[in-house]
């Protein structure tokens, strides 16, 4: 029993599962993904199969921040459903065995596109699985709360007016230095919020290409991952992230769409996956779509504020990259400034 990575009693973990989990056979090695700045997440292999593990990170976190117990919940109540999801087979929290809670999860064999130009496929592969994507975003938020035992999953209200107020919380809980453009977009944002239509859905909170698992030969999505974010909300929060997403640059960091000829990769623009977005769901054009993008701007820059800050701390997953990050909280904020001017 060996590990790649030193962050994880995994002799405790293998007493654990031993105890808890049917069928384990006892852990050979256990390897950390080096992707991904929120929960930890860890490769465990034994004699014949292989799991996931996914952790709170070590260390002082922010009230409510990197849910493991809500990750496990909506995967469990997902199963079956129309969305592909793994399969989870317990969860712990118990912070003693390990230190913070945790759980385990089917390994999925399928493949990963790091960003949407899916750099070195074919157009019809990219075609395919942007409109999978496309796809499974309407399945996702056509889900029926109240049958899937999630209709408490997220309190009631506008979700919008919810998450502005979180996410300005707990943007100030990890405030550095002062960025003029966060205190700009925070204002206009507060100041714009649509009023409730009535939508109540569930949301990933972080949907993107790279959240996706495709099956190896193909286009279909087995499953979507990272759930951390998730709650009951506004679908065109999620709409709009893929949007979001594919306005940054392309390459390691950005890995969006800006400047990229899409009809030439066989691409959507961005109206072009909207309206195959609402067609799907049955619903008319979104109006005032640029507030929505901004909300995800504002989120995103949020996000980056809160790994910047873990790094500084010694708590980040990835701390050398983490640090870098905090350059690209006023650079996206910039841009949520830009979407609402626009809208």
């Amino acid at each position: 029993m060996n590990s790649l990575d030193n962050t994880l009693d995994i002799k405790a973990v293998d007493a654990y599962l031993k105890s808890h989990l049917d069928g384990y056979r006892g852990l050979i090695e256990a390897k950390k993904f080096t992707i991904g700045q929120s929960n930890p997440t860890y490769l465990l292999r034994t004699s014949d199969r292989s799991y996931v593990l996914r952790r709170k990170p070590p260390g002082i976190l922010l009230k409510s921040a990197h849910a493991v117990d809500r990750e496990y919940r909506v995967l469990a109540a997902l199963a079956g459903s129309n969305v592909p999801v793994p399969e989870v087979y317990l969860l712990c929290e118990d912070e003693g065995i390990i230190g913070s809670a945790f759980y385990v999860m089917q390994h999925l064999q399928g493949r990963t596109f790091v960003d949407p130009v899916m750099k070195g496929e074919g157009n019809a592969t990219r075609t395919g699985a942007v409109d999978e994507m496309n796809r499974v975003l309407a399945e996702l938020h056509m889900v029926d709360i109240e049958a899937a035992g999630l209709s408490d999953y997220g309190p009631p209200g506008n979700y919008f007016e919810r998450q502005i107020a979180r996410w300005t919380k707990q943007y100030r809980a990890t405030e550095v230095d002062k960025i003029t453009e966060m205190d700009r977009l925070i204002a206009a944002l507060q100041h714009q919020i649509p009023e409730d239509d009535n939508q109540r859905t569930l949301v990933h909170g972080d949907y993107r290409i790279d959240n996706l698992m495709f099956e190896t030969n193909g286009t279909a999505c087995i499953g979507v991952l990272d759930w951390e974010l998730s709650t009951i909300g506004h679908p065109y929060a999620d709409l709009a992230a893929v949007i979001m997403q594919w306005q940054l640059p392309p390459g390691k960091e950005g890995r969006g769409l800006a400047g990229v000829d899409r009809e030439s990769l066989g691409l959507p623009s961005d109206q072009g996956f909207v309206a195959d977005y609402c067609a799907r769901r049955g619903i008319p054009a979104i109006e005032n779509f640029g507030f929505y993008l901004a909300f995800n701007f504002f989120r995103m820059a949020g996000i980056l504020q809160g790994v910047y800050k873990r790094a500084l701390d010694g708590n980040a997953s990835d701390p050398t990259r983490a640090r870098a990050f905090g350059a690209y909280v006023p650079i996206f904020a910039q841009h949520g400034l830009s979407a609402l001017a626009e809208a």
